[in-house]
């Protein structure tokens, strides 16, 4: 061996006492680096699954609003029985009536002795005979838009021109639904024809003579923001089922690359849930912004009606997605082997324990050492269940996923309640050697 060689080798094991003093192995250094990666890899998934949240709720919510017609029908059918959209509908009707009535031909076939008749049950007594008439014609359009006939025909509208929102929302236009420099407006010929109608039937003949009158009232007014969501809205449509498995796919890796999965798992979890709460901010903002921007011409009221309906099933889906992060984050805490948790996790055995041995008289025979063995299967299986029920749920709420985690979690208590690992008198002390207790 020559001297160089006793050098090198002299300094390998330098080097490798100087590692072992630090108590760092050969290697080490690598190894803490592509750790290191992997978990900056693993916080850039979870941001991008948390960021890309809300965009996927948004864009579940476009697509079944307008791809499921039934969906549509119920989300716009509230607002028929809403005080304000009332009021304003009759208002619109009854200005377009009184715009196609001449007072002259109401009067030309009435007596003259009769024309105080007349006033008096048009309630004009007090003023001109036009402000009676205005306000006969509102009282027969308030009634019948308060009336169960407008909530059909509301819902009759709706479900007809479904296909001219999605042209409305696309930027075609057309139809019952109309866009105009940024305005969605709805026609009231159906119902304008009804009050006409109504309005003949309660003695008003000259009512007959009005022709087809279509008068809109404006359900949604954006100044540039609508046709900015209109070039994104087919975007969304083709997205609505991609994103939210981008969602998954990213929190799902993010969670698999970390050091620590299960606090990974927790992270992704409540990430997911603030995204969807920055979701809800934003619609709030949104609102307020939105209604301040309405010109003095449109109803405020009747718009704030029309946009909290518009948003209600969108809002029913943050608050669904932020229930369901919470529930993954607890019970992937729950389960780890922090102190907090495994003394929950005690506790809770031994309270099920203690209502076992009070309340059960007998033995479980061979349920209670079968449920001992399966045990884990059996608590997969309970959230493997939760899951399907959860996917296959149409629209589910966060109403839904706390349900089913309160059924879940009594799954759990059962499977608890039963597990005995002997042959034993679930009422009996604990201590009983197994030998005496075996069949």
């Amino acid at each position: 061996m020559t001297r160089d060689d006793d050098e090198l080798s002299a300094l390998r094991a330098r080097v490798a006492e100087l590692e072992a003093a630090a108590g760092q192995p050969a290697g080490q250094p690598a190894r803490r680096r592509a750790g290191r990666t992997k978990s900056t890899f693993a916080v850039v998934l979870i941001v991008l699954a948390a960021l890309l949240t809300p965009l996927g709720a948004v864009a579940v919510w476009s697509d079944s609003l307008i791809g499921d017609t039934g969906r549509y029908v119920d989300t716009m059918a509230p607002l028929a029985e809403d005080p304000d959209v009332q009021n304003a509908v009759a208002n619109r009707v009854t200005t377009a009536v009184m715009s196609h009535i001449e007072i002259a031909d109401l009067l030309e076939n009435v007596a003259p002795t009769d024309r105080p008749a007349l006033e008096k049950a048009l309630g004009a007594a007090s003023g001109p005979i036009t402000d009676g008439l205005t306000s006969f014609v509102h009282t027969v359009a308030d009634r019948f838009v308060s009336s169960p006939a407008f909530a059909t025909l509301w819902e009759q509208l709706n479900r007809t021109a479904h296909a001219s929102v999605v042209k409305a929302l696309t930027g075609s236009g057309g139809g019952a639904v109309k866009v105009d420099n940024g305005m969605v407006t709805l026609d009231l010929a159906p119902v304008v024809e009804q009050v006409k109608n109504a309005l003949v039937d309660r003695g008003l003949d000259v009512a007959a003579k009005i022709p087809e009158v279509h008068t809109e009232i404006t359900v949604m007014e954006s100044t540039g923001g609508l046709a900015k969501a209109r070039k994104g809205f087919r975007l969304l449509q083709l997205l609505s089922w991609v994103l939210p498995l981008i969602v998954l796919v990213l929190a799902a890796a993010g969670v698999l690359l970390a050091r620590r999965r299960r606090r990974a798992l927790v992270t992704a979890a409540l990430g997911v849930a603030a995204g969807a709460l920055v979701l809800g901010l934003a619609l709030w903002l949104g609102r307020a912004y939105y209604l301040d921007a309405l010109p003095s011409s449109v109803s405020r009221p009747a718009a704030e009606s029309v946009f909290d309906t518009l948003v209600r099933f969108l809002r029913s889906g943050v608050r669904m997605i932020a229930a369901l992060g919470i529930v993954v984050a607890l019970a992937a805490w729950l389960s780890g082997p922090g102190r907090w948790a495994r003394a929950t996790r005690d506790a809770w055995s031994g309270a099920i324990g203690s209502v076992r041995r009070s309340v059960t008289a007998g033995t479980f025979g061979p349920v209670g050492p079968w449920v001992h063995r399966m045990r884990t299967w059996l608590n997969w299986t309970v959230a493997a269940v939760a899951a399907a029920v959860l996917i296959a749920w149409n629209y589910p709420t966060g109403a839904v996923v706390a349900w089913i985690a309160f059924v879940a979690l009594c799954a759990l208590a059962i499977i608890e309640f039963l597990d005995v690992p002997e042959f034993q008198d679930a009422a009996a002390p604990t201590s009983l050697p197994p030998e005496g207790l075996a069949p």
